[in-house]
């Protein structure tokens, strides 16, 4: 009974928790980005704009749900629905945490697990693309149309070097479950250095990854690869036609494909929730730095802020720094800190990525469709293929693990 209980409990913190990051990377990514372009990003609604996602939701559900009357109803309501479905779909299958403890019951941190995850989550992005193809040609407009063709160009293409470099470090891992390739990649080499995929012997996969990084750009239409919706060309792309929530159903499985591939990415090449370096030399003590820097950094600022101009400062920066260093307080919690030190590395790992996928969108200009798909073909592909004969030329000589 106490088994099924903690099952109901880990599906709840682990949808609330996906959904809320959901909704707040977009509020997330709107800010770095008017930092790199030196501007304010969201900032009337609630303190620093920290409820502009709920005002976003409260939006689209009472626009009006606009249907042309030329399109095809039943697949032109079928595609949002696909596109969301497989993105959130795979997300159960992440571990974020070893086995733990809690209430005497033995249990995973993660939803799931099979053995044969790393595939799984292969078949359900390949067909996540029906939703986006299937939008474009319900719509029954040449731009979205366009705009579906090449997202279906596009995923094809970059499927293969993205699987092509997946297969490079389960030949070292050895395995397809994605909680037994974590931890395949624990432990150190000389102490110091871990065992992640893209320092692990006898041939480092950071080729792999980057192929990866690189491919999960166009996977998820993101800068520089956001050619299906390229608004110069082609409106909005696939989605020109969609208004209301179904527009925010394309939307939602854009951020949640990015969360599931920076997940991938960590559990695959980044050691999951393994520590960056081990426990005795003071990784345990970094989420409680952190806490306690970004504590004393609002504080500063808040007794700091003046009376005009932004006086709800001084009341929401010392609160957010007060509840900063409770969180700090929280890690220091013995019987928390098993469960919490895991989940605040895979976190920030996967956080890392993601800044980096808003980063670069603040940064790169779109590629032309035609240097998208000669990029892919002539240069991605040939490397992804010579990385894995490497990889398979040094486990073969390296012979089977002990």
């Amino acid at each position: 009974m106490n088994f099924f209980i903690i099952s109901l409990i880990k599906t709840g913190i682990v949808a609330g928790a996906f959904m809320t990051t959901l909704a707040y990377l977009q509020w997330i990514e709107r800010k770095v980005l008017a930092h790199i372009q030196s501007r304010l990003g969201p900032y009337r609604v609630g303190p620093h704009g920290l409820l502009q996602p709920l005002a976003d939701v409260v939006k689209l559900m009472t626009k009006e749900g606009f249907v042309p009357s030329h399109v095809n109803h039943f697949f032109y309501i079928l595609a949002p629905f696909l596109a969301v479905f497989f993105a959130l779909i795979s997300i159960c299958l992440i571990p974020f945490g070893p086995s733990v403890e809690i209430f005497g019951v033995r249990t995973d941190l993660g939803l799931a697990d099979i053995n044969v995850g790393v595939l799984f989550v292969l078949a359900i992005s390949s067909v996540g693309v029906y939703g986006i193809a299937l939008g474009g040609w319900a719509s029954n407009n040449k731009y979205s149309l366009m705009g579906g063709l090449r997202s279906s160009a596009q995923m094809i293409s970059y499927e293969l070097p993205m699987a092509i470099a997946l297969v490079s470090p389960l030949l070292m891992l050895n395995d397809l479950s994605l909680r037994t390739i974590v931890n395949e990649q624990a432990g150190f080499y000389l102490g110091v250095i871990p065992r992640w995929s893209i320092f692990q012997m006898p041939f480092p996969q950071v080729f792999s990854f980057l192929i990866f990084l690189i491919s999960a750009f166009a996977e998820t239409n993101r800068v520089p690869f956001d050619l299906p919706e390229a608004e110069n060309e082609l409106v909005a792309g696939f989605h020109t036609e969609y208004s209301s929530l179904n527009f925010a159903a394309f939307f939602m499985a854009e951020y949640a494909n990015m969360i599931t591939v920076t997940c991938m990415a960590t559990v695959l090449f980044l050691g999951g929730w393994h520590p960056l370096w081990p426990a005795e030399y003071g990784s345990d003590f970094v989420p409680v730095l952190l806490m306690l820097g970004g504590s004393a950094v609002l504080l500063f600022h808040g007794v700091m802020q003046p009376l005009k101009g932004r006086p709800w400062d001084r009341l929401t920066m010392p609160a957010a720094g007060l509840a900063f260093g409770a969180i700090a307080l929280v890690f220091l919690v013995p019987v928390l800190k098993p469960i919490l030190m895991p989940v605040f590395w895979f976190v920030a790992k996967a956080g890392t990525l993601l800044f980096i996928f808003i980063w670069i969108r603040g940064t790169l200009p779109r590629f032309r469709y035609d240097q998208l798909m000669n990029f892919t073909w002539k240069f991605l592909f040939p490397v992804a293929i010579v990385n894995l004969l490497i990889t398979a030329f040094a486990v073969a000589l390296q012979g089977p693990k002990n």
